[in-house]
């Protein structure tokens, strides 16, 4: 998947996307850590990654991880619009479609916050 998604990053790089990794290869310990650096250098990985290892509760716990990788497409208002979308089409379609929207959002007039009672 790592071509696949540099591509994606490279293409959309001034569009409103991002790629979060997490990974879970052993990286809580410092062998671990060294083997995942190296190959995200030589993959030419250049998105966050995170340990799952490193965080309590891990990153996996919380979001209900079951097997790896598991994808999830997150809109500009943090909204997961879709899980596991695995082929490379569908999966850019997915991501356009979102991007679309999102600097739609950005462009549309802000909208007056309520009022509060009283003030």
């Amino acid at each position: 998947m790592i071509p696949h998604e540099r591509s994606l990053v490279e293409k959309w790089k001034d569009k409103p996307f991002v790629i979060l990794g997490v990974n879970s290869d052993g990286t809580e310990i410092e062998e671990g850590l060294k083997k995942f650096r190296e190959m995200a250098k030589e993959e030419g990985v250049t998105w966050r990654s995170f340990r799952d290892e490193g965080s309590t509760p891990r990153i996996s716990e919380t979001w209900r991880v079951q097997g790896w990788p598991t994808l999830y497409y997150i809109d500009h208002d943090g909204v997961i619009r879709h899980k596991d979308v695995r082929d490379e089409a569908a999966m850019e379609q997915a991501l356009e479609a979102m991007i679309v929207a999102a600097e739609a959002a950005a462009k549309a007039p802000a909208k007056p916050k309520p009022e509060t009672p009283g003030k």
